[in-house]
């Protein structure tokens, strides 16, 4: 099958002019299909503070009351996405912008309360149309995709990014080698998050366990991992977390499937 390389980049990068722009420089470069998903939480939060309204966090997960629904589809579905487009389109790479309402590419289902937290208008993911998104790629079309998806019945859902990447990746793996790199901030998983060059090779389930008992792993990066673990398990070749500036996935925090 061909190779396929799905990348995530997250919402810290996303307002990091530098980082950003030496992303989607390398992303365009990237040979063969591609699909990129972009994260937008800090933007999300900075709107919301300049209209207002309170961001609500629980275990690295946003909570989304229907003001916060409204602002994280103006920013996720709009300001942030048709930027990433435009500018991908400066360099050449035929992007479309894509929520999961768009071509029914993604839809969800809205996350019941579960231990007394109610996540509010959350999707949690039920399928990914790979079919759709393959048609896309053999078109020469790359697809830019926004942490939204719908539920089938007229309502937008708030859905992790890392969720969306992982599922993307899960719904292509049935059409190509899948690499999905998981981009942010730091250089991969660190042991010591003081020290930005304490990344950790390679994290087994074992290893996981270990991490999130003792600290070392917590808040988003969990759902990141576990994310990364079920793409696995669905096929997808090989994950990576990463840098920004390392897409090309040799570098970083491989996860191990053992």
């Amino acid at each position: 099958m061909k190779q396929l390389t799905v990348i995530k980049v997250g919402g810290a990068v996303v307002e990091d002019e530098a980082q950003l722009s030496q992303l989607l420089k390398d992303f365009s470069s990237i040979a063969g299909p591609k699909v990129l998903v972009h994260g937008g939480g800090r933007s999300a939060t900075k709107v919301a503070a300049q209209l207002g309204i309170e961001t609500k966090m629980v275990n690295g997960r946003r909570v989304t009351d229907a003001e916060m629904l409204d602002v994280v589809t103006m920013v996720y579905g709009g300001l942030v996405n048709k930027r990433v487009v435009a500018r991908l389109q400066a360099h050449g790479v035929n992007a479309i912008g894509l929520t999961g309402a768009d071509v029914d590419v993604i839809r969800s289902h809205k996350r019941p309360p579960k231990d007394g937290i109610d996540y509010g208008f959350v999707g949690d993911v039920d399928r990914a149309d790979g079919k759709m998104l393959s048609t896309l790629v053999e078109a020469g079309i790359v697809p830019v995709m926004a942490p939204l998806t719908h539920d089938g019945a007229g309502h937008i859902l708030n859905t992790n990014a890392d969720t969306i990447a992982g599922e993307t990746a899960k719904a292509l793996a049935q059409y190509y080698d899948v690499t999905l790199v998981y981009c942010f901030e730091k250089k991969g998983v660190l042991s010591n998050p003081d020290d930005d060059d304490s990344v950790i090779p390679v994290i087994t389930r074992n290893d996981f366990r270990h991490y999130v008992e003792d600290g070392t792993v917590s808040g988003g990066m969990i759902p990141k991992i576990e994310n990364a673990f079920q793409a696995i398990d669905a096929g997808v070749k090989k994950v990576v977390i990463t840098c920004a500036s390392a897409i090309d996935g040799n570098n970083g925090t491989v996860i191990n499937n053992l």
